[in-house]
């Protein structure tokens, strides 16, 4: 009964949207923060969009005396990937992560820095864990924090798997930038920064990886049909034999997303407790794959 009401909730359009904005300010906020306590006081450059408002903020101010605005540098920044993400990933999706770059940019303005600890390699890390939380926060909720996020989200789509390596090679080349003009010490601290962020968001965020499905069971339509029914993705129905009984069996394969994986899984167990089931990582596709369009 409360799961049912919880669900029940959880469908209507006014707490969905309350909720969204209320992980979008809490994920603003702790970008802030991350940003004025690690960042800015380990002297790093944390890549994309907020890495390159830093770079230019310190070259600014170091080689022309100019202290430049975080929100009016981002801003700038944020306008391609920005009609990127209206013109090919979704209206109401870009304009969440608007609001999100726009609070960001706001409270990092605003609110105090506060130096937890001095040592670069700690803040390299821990901010990093910070940083890959927060966008896989905002993620969650469909909404980005900015920049490089637009362009991975918009790559992913277009070529059907993950490319938040590819972003953290990008990534790499803003770090090397910075090296060539303020020293090499704090762009290595950075890449640390980016990589230990990239590999939480790996873990975090699952919607463009995906899983292989090979399930043995006595009753393949309806796990077929369930699949499908909860994340519009198809199956194979294969016939094997038990080795052992020498019984048929039916074997239902089919691809999808990992995100999806664990609501697959309770929905199999439900429909027949006695399946055998190999999950298996997929690496490499080739065909149409089936993605929940952005809102």
């Amino acid at each position: 009964m409360i799961r049912e009401k919880l669900e029940e909730l959880r469908r209507n359009p006014v707490f969905e949207t309350g909720l969204r904005i209320l992980v979008i300010c809490l994920a603003a906020s702790l970008m802030a923060v991350n940003i004025n306590t690690f960042v800015h006081t380990g002297g790093l450059y944390p890549g994309g969009a907020t890495g390159l408002t830093v770079l230019f903020q310190r070259i600014a101010e170091t080689r022309f005396g100019i202290r430049l605005p975080y929100t009016v540098v981002n801003i700038l920044l944020n306008a391609f990937p920005v009609y990127l993400g209206f013109r090919y990933i979704g209206r109401k999706f870009t304009l969440y992560s608007l609001f999100m770059i726009m609070l960001t940019n706001i409270l990092t303005d605003v609110l105090p820095g506060y130096a937890i600890t001095y040592d670069t390699l700690l803040i390299s890390i821990f901010g990093g864990l910070i940083n890959g939380f927060v966008i896989s926060l905002a993620l969650s909720v469909n909404a980005t924090t900015g920049g490089t996020d637009f362009i991975s989200i918009y790559l992913s789509q277009k070529k059907g798997m993950d490319t938040w390596n590819i972003i953290l090679g990008i990534n790499a080349v803003i770090l090397l930038m910075a090296g060539l003009i303020f020293g090499w010490d704090k762009a290595l601290y950075s890449i640390i920064f980016q990589f230990v962020s990239t590999q939480v968001l790996h873990v975090l965020y699952k919607r463009y990886q995906q899983q292989t499905l090979l399930i043995v069971t006595d009753k393949p339509m309806e796990v077929c049909s369930s699949i499908y029914g909860l994340c519009h993705h198809g199956a194979t129905i294969l016939s094997g034999e038990g080795s052992f009984e020498h019984s048929e069996r039916k074997i239902v394969y089919s691809v999808i997303s990992s995100s999806d994986g664990p609501a697959i899984l309770k929905k199999i167990r439900e429909i027949d407790e006695k399946a055998f089931v190999n999950v298996l990582r997929t690496t490499q596709l080739s065909g149409h794959f089936y993605y929940k369009p952005q809102d």
